[in-house]
């Protein structure tokens, strides 16, 4: 991925509080604060790019918290304690 944009950032920030979930799919549908998330495709690209994770494994098709990975957390510069 090239430079984030401002809403990519929001999701990003909106995972590291705890504020997202997604389906384990090839192609995750994303709440934040039990909405869907208003971009989809932004928000399925941050998951198959790696920023953007399931929090614990469930059977597809299930909702699981989502968390940041290593490469989320780089990306926003978080304490890797802080955004776990």
């Amino acid at each position: 991925m090239e430079e984030l944009s401002r809403r990519e950032i929001a999701l990003l920030k909106a995972t590291a509080a705890n504020r997202v979930d997604l389906t384990r799919s090839t192609e995750p549908d994303v709440r934040v604060d039990g909405l869907p998330f208003c971009d989809p495709t932004t928000a399925r690209a941050l998951v198959h790019a790696g920023f953007i994770e399931a929090a614990t494994p469930v059977a597809p098709g299930h909702r699981a918290p989502a968390r940041l990975t290593a490469a989320g957390v780089a990306v926003l510069g978080l304490d890797v304690v802080a955004a776990a």
